[in-house]
């Protein structure tokens, strides 16, 4: 039974932990603005940082992954994917484009989410943007290699109708305002993880809907901050809420207050992150410590065409300044000149 069916979370008691929570996450979107504002350039080295970010955890914690060499261009520059994982880390990019370059507020339809299932399964996917056809069920696989079933979600026969009701019950929430919306979104995407309304996807999804619903309500540092990373960094506690959360989930008596505190907890952190990032002269990001990090987490021989691939954004200038920095430090050596110069990490 869908969590945000009829009145059901205006019955829930919030406990003061929870409260405080909420207050807290509300209170930094009232500075949000003023944070924006203090350090534009700052700002930008950020909303590039976190799509990078955002990405990469997406689909690492679905166990995609590709060469670290790879991440960039594939990510902010216009390489062309070469197998599968590449299309999925290029297709979550365009359906957080797709998000960003939203004007107005978009309506969470059903369409809507199988529009951005479409987009992050990169089109190697027959089913891209298709319910799924046969019902599916939650494996988790034990450290002894042994399967056990951790949750079976809404049958295929009865997902397209469950999408639906998600989505009329949101938007009817949302207008009623008796409860606090971002109680109502993740309660939304709760249910959605439960429904797994797609045969494959349906984490990269949902972390794609979060951000989006965010995104509609002014909570605009999911730009500025990976909350897909911040996911990632605590795996193990958000498996462990899901199931613990999804216990009773189809008889309608499951709980739902550790998953509100899960949430709002990883975008009160994304906030204070951000505070952190823009005020604290310490933590400014410089685009000169993007580049010097990409250089050192080169593994093989590279050259500087190799790096401007990584670094689309970033001029030759720079990189160049960059490279001689860390040639001074004894860190990377360089062998030849011109075009064929040949630089290499100092181990």
């Amino acid at each position: 039974m869908l969590t945000l069916e009829n009145n059901k979370l205006s019955n829930i008691s919030i406990p003061v932990s929870t409260a405080w929570l909420l207050g807290s996450c509300m209170e930094a979107r009232g500075k949000q603005d003023l944070w924006i504002a203090q350090q534009p350039e700052v700002i930008e080295v950020l909303k590039e940082q976190a799509i990078i970010q955002s990405v990469e955890s997406s689909n690492r914690i679905e166990g995609v992954i590709i060469k670290q060499e790879r991440l960039r261009p594939i990510i902010i520059g216009k390489v062309k994917p070469r197998n599968r994982s590449e299309e999925e880390l290029s297709g979550y990019k365009k359906a957080l484009d797709w998000i960003y370059s939203r004007k107005r507020e978009v309506i969470l339809t059903p369409d809507v989410i199988k529009k951005l299932h479409e987009l992050a399964q990169g089109g190697f996917s027959g089913d891209a943007g298709k319910w799924k056809q046969k019902s599916n069920e939650i494996i988790e696989i034990m450290p002894n290699g042994e399967k056990r079933i951790r949750f079976v979600p809404t049958s295929a026969s009865e997902t397209p109708n469950a999408v639906y009701n998600l989505c009329k019950n949101y938007q009817d929430a949302c207008h009623k305002e008796q409860v606090p919306e971002l109680l109502i979104i993740a309660s939304f995407i709760f249910d959605l993880l439960c429904i797994h309304p797609f045969r494959d996807g349906n984490g990269r999804v949902s972390r794609l809907v979060t951000t989006l619903m965010l995104k509609s309500k002014n909570y605009d540092v999911v730009k500025y901050i990976s909350l897909e990373r911040l996911i990632e960094d605590n795996k193990v506690e958000y498996y462990e809420t899901l199931e613990r959360c999804s216990q009773g989930w189809h008889d309608g008596k499951n709980e739902i207050i550790p998953w509100w505190n899960f949430f709002l907890s990883n975008l009160r952190q994304a906030y204070k992150e951000f505070q952190q990032k823009v005020e604290s002269t310490q933590s400014r990001i410089a685009k000169t410590e993007i580049v010097k990090q990409v250089i050192l987490s080169q593994v093989e021989q590279f050259t500087l065409a190799d790096l401007s691939k990584q670094l689309p954004s970033t001029s030759n200038q720079l990189i160049k300044k960059v490279l001689y920095e860390l040639k001074k430090q004894e860190k990377v050596r360089l062998t030849g000149k011109g075009r064929g110069a040949i630089w290499q990490i100092i181990l």
